[in-house]
């Protein structure tokens, strides 16, 4: 059998088909066994091909109980004093994590999901934002057993943040994970939270990714995505964010690791004068491949959303920038602004970028555009008449030209740890 009959005939085995998300497992199975996984035939893949990947026979319930000491996971966390959030082969890790506070509340979606006490929960939120088409998250949902979920109550302001760590373990064959997180901003409530996925493991490892995100009425998020895992592992990222009146919702993607990464990133406007800031920073080597697909769905007046990747590509890697700003026809006033820049530091390094904009409304100010070059051969040359190695002096330039990025980062010590991330990357030291 082929993955995707392997993965149907794992549906009927699921233990946790039955639960109270019984209906919505189904209909999204459905969506899988119709559809299949996604081909370059796809508009939206059309430049990103997973036959490589899918080759692989993913385990989708993976049997590994390997110890992970805190010793192992501390290189994998921003050394900021904060609360953390662990799992490990896909299950949560109490004796890993540190998040006892009064101040918001935390619970692993497979304790909500024992109880049919927490049905109004399951229909208020899982599943309600989501594209119900995408293949990735209807397998998601349909697998769904274990994530977080996270409530920060009214008018609460999270001065720490909140670290979500996924580690895999070396295993002796290929895994699936599949983590389904839930979170939930109160009205006037203000968090911010840092992801990563992390694999000890020699053999390849795929994580499925799907994160819901309600933010609520005059209240601020600030997520931040590290994506910096070995060459073994591949990331299919899906993230909805549902935006109400006057909030302010920004994600930070910064994407330095891993074989194949696919970031689905959505925000939905429901209510006026609300804000949407999406920024990300890649840099590849090797034949790694990373493709950000973004929308931003304008559906109210008076918003603004802005969006800003810049990518650095060397080698044989490969870049893609799908980006959609859709403006309806009951937004007026919208101020939305797109643009991907790229640095080719090699001949077959490769960028596909494709910023679009649909508008249906006809008082906005809306503007999208992309760049793509080398790096400024002259400003090198100055930096080298200066004493500056080449090497060095590439590196400056190239950090220069992802701080715009870097610059809005809201956590000190987070941004300290992402420049130390591009200094590896690139290769140099970086002093900032």
């Amino acid at each position: 059998m082929n993955l995707k009959e392997n993965w149907l005939s794992s549906f009927e085995a699921f233990e946790n088909k039955e639960d109270i998300l019984k209906d919505t497992r189904k209909e999204a199975i459905s969506v899988f066994e119709k559809k299949g996984f996604p081909t370059k035939k796809d508009e939206a893949w059309k430049y990103t091909s997973l036959s490589a990947l899918l080759k692989n026979d993913f385990a989708l319930f993976p049997e590994t109980k390997n110890r992970v000491t805190k010793e192992q996971i501390r290189p994998f966390l921003a050394e900021c004093d904060g609360y953390n959030v662990v799992f490990v082969d896909g299950n949560f890790a109490s004796e890993l994590s540190n998040f006892q506070t009064d101040d918001f509340l935390v619970s692993p979606l497979s304790d909500i999901l024992q109880s049919s006490d927490n049905k109004t929960f399951v229909e208020k939120y899982f599943n309600q934002e989501t594209r119900k088409d995408d293949v990735f998250t209807a397998l998601n949902t349909a697998f769904a057993k274990e994530g977080i979920c996270i409530y920060i109550p009214k008018s609460k302001v999270i001065e720490k943040p909140i670290q979500l760590l996924y580690i895999t373990t070396d295993s002796d064959r290929a895994v699936c994970h599949q983590p389904r997180n839930v979170v939930e901003v109160g009205e006037n409530a203000q968090v911010k939270i840092v992801e990563t996925h992390r694999s000890l493991s020699q053999n390849p490892v795929l994580t499925n990714a799907v994160t819901e995100i309600f933010v609520g009425k005059n209240a601020i998020l600030d997520y931040y995505k590290i994506q910096n895992d070995n060459l073994q592992a591949s990331l299919i990222d899906n993230t909805y964010i549902s935006q109400h009146e006057n909030s302010n919702a920004s994600v930070h993607t910064f994407s330095f690791g891993g074989d194949v990464t696919r970031n689905n990133l959505n925000f939905f406007h429901h209510g006026e004068h609300l804000e949407s800031t999406l920024k990300g920073v890649t840099i590849l080597s090797g034949n790694q491949h990373v493709d950000h697909y973004t929308l931003v769905n304008h559906a109210e007046p008076n918003c603004e959303s802005h969006q800003d990747y810049k990518a650095i590509l060397s080698d044989k890697s490969t870049g893609v920038f799908n980006g959609k700003i859709m403006v309806e026809k009951i937004a007026q006033k919208t101020n939305a602004y797109q643009q991907n820049d790229t640095i080719l530091l090699s001949d077959k390094a490769n960028i596909n970028t494709k910023p679009q904009l649909e508008i249906f409304a006809d008082d906005v100010k809306c503007s999208h555009g992309c760049t793509v070059g080398e790096l400024n051969k002259d400003a090198l040359f100055y930096l080298q008449t200066r004493g500056i190695p080449k090497k060095e002096g590439e590196a400056l330039l190239t950090y220069a030209f992802a701080n715009t990025v870097l610059e809005s980062v809201k956590i000190p010590e987070l941004e300290e740890y992402i420049s130390k991330l591009i200094s590896n990357k690139l290769e140099v030291n970086i002093l900032v």
